[in-house]
């Protein structure tokens, strides 16, 4: 069950011990703090909107109970969609670096493949197309999760639930990209690896969900992902 997180945890240690990766994150790292306090400003303001429209009034026992409550729920579902934000914008606009961390960290552990060669703009689009579909199953999700909201009390926490999952799906996808196309996995196949090794993507993105809410901690998980999935298993 702990796998998943074990490996992106070996994945951070990796990539902040070796050099020749390091210098990698390094240069990711201005647009990567870019990206990333543009997305959590937003969250700022999703955030101030969800209380407006479900913080209860009254004078009754139960209302600072349920104001505590929608608070919860709404910090939640704000950062998850800052998250998932984060995670679309930023994997796709650092992927040509992605591919280049993959490459290094394959050559440590003896896996000759070749680096893409397409041109920087290409790789970016190829990126953002690959994450057409996991968030297409997002918005399908998020519809569910909004329906849900409307219900007073009971609503937004089981709208804060499916939201929760369906985003650590949407990262999982995001996470294993840079990997999944440099040893050419179609959508269908992500998708059975997904559903065959359950458990050790739910803490693995699970995992890299809980490190994407702590600021500046945040920026090293799609990279640490790369090196992560990019190290064989068994070394």
């Amino acid at each position: 069950m702990l796998q998943g997180s074990f490996k992106l945890l070996s994945g951070i240690h990796l990539l902040l011990t070796t050099p020749s990766l390091r210098s990698l994150l390094w240069k990711m790292l201005g647009l990567l703090t870019f990206l990333m306090l543009a997305l959590f400003t937003g969250v700022f303001f999703l955030f101030d909107m969800m209380m407006q429209v479900w913080l209860p009034e009254g004078d009754a026992w139960y209302w600072m109970i349920l104001s505590w409550v929608v608070w919860a729920v709404s910090i939640l579902l704000a950062a998850l969609t800052g998250i998932v934000g984060f995670a679309a914008v930023a994997s796709a606009a650092v992927a040509p670096w992605l591919d280049t961390l993959a490459v290094r960290t394959e050559k440590i552990f003896g896996i000759d493949r070749p680096e893409n060669t397409a041109p920087w703009w290409k790789q970016c689009s190829i990126a953002l197309v690959h994450s057409v579909r996991p968030i297409s199953i997002l918005i399908l999700w998020g519809s569910v999760a909004l329906f849900l909201s409307l219900i007073p009390v009971l609503g937004p926490i089981a709208a804060a639930i499916i939201w929760t999952y369906a985003s650590i799906h949407f990262l999982c996808f995001e996470l294993m990209d840079t990997t999944a196309t440099r040893q050419g996995w179609s959508y269908a196949y992500r998708k059975a690896q997904l559903k065959e090794r359950r458990f050790f993507w739910l803490s693995f993105g699970g995992l890299g969900m809980l490190l994407m809410v702590i600021p500046f901690l945040n920026i090293l998980v799609i990279p640490a992902a790369v090196v992560a999935l990019s190290r064989p298993d068994k070394v």
